[in-house]
């Protein structure tokens, strides 16, 4: 037998106002690629907090801060437990 993905737990709600034309054009969205309205906005809304997350990777230093931060990626401390931890635990957005 095929194994079957499980979802994970639906254990909370989010609750929104909107104009009548955006979810119109949401239920066409959705029904094109033969989703629900429901899967359609968490599939969009999910992929997209990814996006804003991961693209938080440019930012700006004085120069004290850049060579500091400089100084910290040529020597960087030796891991600690927390960190091994932390490394190996599950993303936010899995």
């Amino acid at each position: 037998m095929a194994d079957v993905l499980e979802r994970p737990k639906a254990d909370t709600t989010i609750t929104m106002r909107l104009p009548v034309q955006t979810r119109e054009l949401i239920d066409r969205a959705a029904a094109t690629i033969d989703k629900s309205r429901t899967e359609f906005v968490l599939e969009s809304a999910r992929q997209r907090a990814i996006d804003v997350l991961l693209d938080q990777r440019v930012f700006h230093l004085d120069a004290a801060a850049s060579e500091a931060f400089a100084d910290i990626l040529e020597k960087p401390p030796a891991p600690v437990e927390a960190l091994r931890t932390l490394v190996a635990s599950k993303s936010p957005w899995e």
